[in-house]
């Protein structure tokens, strides 16, 4: 499992995090997987969403993110990418900035897998309707064999997660829990 499997950490940032009802929960659980794969020798690539100070690259056609620019207006960008410091990337670990919802668009993460020889991927992150949903759509379409890490993602909406660990993923990823998962 380890010489081509990477655990990808989304969207765990201090700018994000906030923002979810029970974060601490799913850092904490976030930690341990991050651990685990450690432990395993398994590479940890966190990804990042990023823009340039303004977000001249958020289009007014993108509905998500216009709401963003106008509520991040006056944030420095570079506090909104960092990553939480409880789990922050060890010497030699990779950070990958992206610049939209999936970790694959306006990112080199692609570049990243290929070199590494990764054909699969675990994924972990907040939010799930977002980052985790974008994410294993595209890596699905991309061929790559996926794994959710179903209690280290996190939603705003307890249904939508639930819905989509429960009944969408299944269909394109392997579901598990984190304790499921630190047993493989």
């Amino acid at each position: 499992m380890e010489n081509k499997t990477a655990l990808l950490v989304m969207d765990m940032q201090t700018g994000i995090l906030p923002m979810m009802p029970n974060n601490a929960t799913v850092l904490s659980n976030v930690g341990k997987a991050i651990a685990n794969a450690r432990s395993k020798k398994i590479p940890v690539i966190y990804v990042v969403v990023g823009f340039r100070q303004g977000m001249p690259e958020v289009s007014p056609n993108n509905k998500g993110f216009t709401a963003s620019k106008q509520r991040m207006a006056g944030m420095k960008m570079e506090e909104f990418s960092k990553i939480h410091p409880d789990i922050a990337p060890m010497e030699g670990e990779i950070t990958v900035t992206k610049r939209r919802v999936s970790s694959f668009t306006g990112s080199d993460l692609e570049v990243v897998l290929r070199a590494q020889g990764i054909q699969h991927i675990v994924l972990t992150g907040i939010a799930t309707s977002g980052v985790v949903l974008s994410t294993t759509r595209e890596a699905a379409d991309k061929d790559y064999q996926i794994t959710i890490i179903s209690d280290c993602c996190a939603d705003g909406d307890e249904e939508v997660h639930r819905v989509l660990t429960t009944k969408v993923f299944p269909r394109q990823a392997d579901v598990v829990t984190l304790e499921e998962w630190s047993k493989m």
